[in-house]
């Protein structure tokens, strides 16, 4: 009687959803569900229902191992595969939007270039918008037109050229994967599953490049797909479990037109991308809406609308950390030069950012104060470089610049700027700080005109930026650039990086600049204007 009382407590929203999206209960489901169910009350039991717990265990490592899609009814039948692949290539080929990496191949000799052309658009695509891929991909494609051009590159020059982009492991994978294919003596691979052996391509990419280059019917899962997958069968399953995902496949695999694989994955994530939306999809305007089982439910019920398809898993919250970075610079007076060059620390190549190059910099275990930075900065460049105030150099000026949030993948850094610009004693050559640098890292100076053309991530040039603005321009900014108002940290965010967009277009790079910028943000509910003054 216990055991039943707690199974009913267990069955949530979505598992109802579920069995009456699916007009009857999966058998499958029902025992996996009761297995939890049994698990759960193992906890709370005495060590008696060990066996018990043991026992569900087995049988549920059983039921993961059979074959997915035992019940016929979680699959599409012959005419509703017929009817989506009509429909959805019809559609594509009236509403395709014109992206650069979209073409026909017309002959053998090219299915190799395509298949190139495909790999660089997929991986930049990867947790990117569209809009922000297209510039990147016609740069890279004209400056690395084949991958026999690519793999002649160097990991620095990729990462200049991805800088922007985010997530720099893709662009060192996608480089590492050229030379492979480059020295391999099969040519490039024209089939999924040789094309998954290649650093870099996994499952998804290797079906993309295997259906639109080389016409094979393997089929392709991503976001979009997954989401129109999921109205049109109604799964409200974890999408991020292991299990549904290869049910999602399955699907994919069973819908993928034979005659056009191609465009028929094209068409499904464009059908995702467009009118498939998160949170407004246009059913009205889908092809494939008379297939679609959750707007079919949402016709019946206006409870429950489409966008509850797929489930929505809630996110872990990011890992809050700070870091404080010192934008290092050295004063030099040499005989045929003078001025400033600044410091830049590669990171190490593994790890966040791997392999780029940042300003020094120190991840702090929590919120400090000046005076605390200040302490981690001076020991981290007395360890790195021997560089100690008085006794290798002399401090011309130290000042804080400002602070600004940056949001990674899994953190939300909060990063303190500020400028220290040193004079090296004994001569105060580069040669001297060079000769004092720890042999394990690896660094470089670069003067101010190198510094602005350099491929840096978004949160070094941010950096960058605070430090023109603030100290080389003669650009005054009120107080919003410089401290977040408390809870509109996001909005001061996108403000610096809007400022930061600005000076790089106008500013130090081109030296040609309107004399006023106006920029609207929000601040408590009301509008606000900052205006840059030059």
């Amino acid at each position: 009687m216990i055991l039943l009382l707690f199974r009913v407590r267990l069955i949530n929203p979505t598992f109802e959803r579920s069995t009456v999206a699916s007009k009857r209960q999966n058998p499958k489901t029902i025992r996996s569900f009761h297995c939890k169910a049994s698990s759960f009350e193992s906890k709370t039991m005495s060590h008696s229902s060990a066996p018990r717990m043991r026992k569900c265990r087995q049988k549920k490592e059983e039921e993961e191992e059979e074959p997915l899609g035992g019940d016929m009814e979680d699959l599409f039948n012959e005419k509703e595969t017929q009817n989506i692949r009509t429909s959805l290539l019809d559609w594509y080929d009236e509403n395709q939007r014109d992206l650069p990496w979209r073409k026909k191949t017309r002959s053998e000799t090219e299915k190799e270039r395509r298949a190139y052309e495909v790999w660089v658009s997929e991986i930049m695509l990867q947790q990117t918008r569209v809009q922000t891929v297209m510039e990147y991909y016609k740069r890279w494609m004209h400056k690395w037109p084949t991958i026999y051009d690519l793999a002649q590159a160097s990991l620095e020059e990729v990462n200049e050229m991805w800088a922007g982009l985010g997530y720099y492991r893709r662009a060192r994978f996608l480089l590492e994967g050229a030379k492979m294919v480059v020295a391999g003596k099969e040519g490039f691979p024209n089939k999924a599953s040789s094309l998954m052996k290649v650093k870099g391509i996994g499952e998804y990419t290797a079906g993309a490049i295997a259906s639109i280059a080389f016409n094979e019917a393997v089929p392709v899962v991503d976001g979009n797909v997954i989401r129109v997958l999921a109205r049109l069968k109604a799964i409200s399953a974890n999408p991020k479990d292991r299990l549904t995902v290869k049910i999602f496949w399955k699907l994919a695999a069973q819908l993928v037109d034979p005659s056009r694989p191609g465009d028929f994955n094209q068409s499904l994530m464009e059908l995702g991308a467009t009118l498939c939306s998160v949170s407004k999809p246009s059913c009205s305007s889908c092809p494939i809406s008379s297939q679609c089982r959750a707007y079919s439910l949402f016709q019946e019920n206006r409870s429950i609308p489409v966008t509850e398809y797929p489930t929505k898993v809630v996110k872990a919250k990011p890992k809050v950390d700070f870091c404080c970075v010192c934008v290092l610079e050295i004063q030099i007076q040499e005989k045929n030069q003078s001025g400033g060059r600044f410091v830049l620390v590669k990171r190490p190549e593994e790890g966040l950012l791997a392999g780029l190059w940042e300003f020094p910099s120190v991840i702090l275990d929590k919120e400090a104060s000046l005076a605390s930075r200040r302490k981690a900065i001076n020991l981290y460049l007395k360890e790195a470089f021997h560089l100690e105030p008085k006794e290798t150099c002399t401090v011309v000026s130290r000042k804080e610049l400002g602070e600004f949030v940056h949001i990674f993948t899994h953190i939300r850094r909060k990063i303190y700027v500020e400028l220290l610009v040193v004079q090296l004693t004994e001569g105060g050559t580069i040669d001297l700080f060079k000769d004092e640098a720890e042999d394990t890292l690896t660094w470089k100076c670069v003067d101010s005109d190198v510094l602005s053309t350099m491929g840096l991530t978004s949160a070094v040039r941010k950096c960058r930026c605070i430090q023109w603005l603030k100290h080389t321009s003669k650009i005054y900014l009120s107080h919003q650039i410089e401290q977040p108002f408390p809870g509109n940290e996001e909005s001061h965010d996108l403000l610096l990086t809007i400022v930061c967009m600005y000076c790089l277009a106008f500013g130090y790079q081109r030296h040609q600049r309107p004399e006023t910028l106006s920029i609207f943000f929000k601040k408590k509910e009301r509008p606000e204007t900052l205006v840059i003054s030059v």
